[in-house]
């Protein structure tokens, strides 16, 4: 299953004016990645890239039938903090996801780390929106990479 998988990774923070450039970006890339039989693609349930990316999967799955959304979350209480409108927006998109996975019950140290090697680990392709050498989305590129994964940056 792994050679049909992909995940998503990148920041929680979207320029504003890139943002319908990236979600094209995103459809393209998705579509392509589609044709070459891949049909499962993991994300992480964060606000912001992984956000845009599970809404694109859902958006075109209505045309792929055999796309499939997988949410790996890294805990049970992810969204504490977010502001309401984000809230109901991470649960329509996980009450439409085909498969929900939580890595831990409830948050702890590292919980952020596990979810994101989790979905590297089940993956063949990272597609990634990374514009800066540290922090999760940086972390979670570069272990993609020592890991042989097809790395494809939408930042760049």
């Amino acid at each position: 299953m792994r050679s049909h998988t992909c995940c998503f990774t990148g920041h929680r923070e979207i320029p504003p004016e890139r943002r319908a450039e990236i979600v094209g970006r995103l459809e393209r890339v998705i579509v392509s990645l589609y044709q070459r039989d891949i049909q499962y693609y993991g994300a992480g349930g964060a606000r912001g890239f992984d956000c845009l990316a599970a809404q694109t999967v859902l958006r075109l799955r209505e045309s792929c039938p055999d796309m499939k959304l997988i949410l790996v979350l890294p805990c049970l209480t992810q969204t504490r903090g977010w502001r309401p409108e984000d809230i109901a927006e991470y649960e329509r998109i996980k009450a439409q996801a085909d498969k929900v996975v939580y890595t831990a019950q409830q948050y702890a140290r590292g919980c952020m780390h596990k979810r994101n090697r989790h979905l590297v680990d089940n993956s063949s392709v990272c597609v990634c929106y990374l514009n800066r050498e540290s922090g999760g989305t940086a972390y979670t590129v570069d272990y993609a990479r020592k890991n042989g994964l097809e790395i494809i940056n939408l930042a760049t």
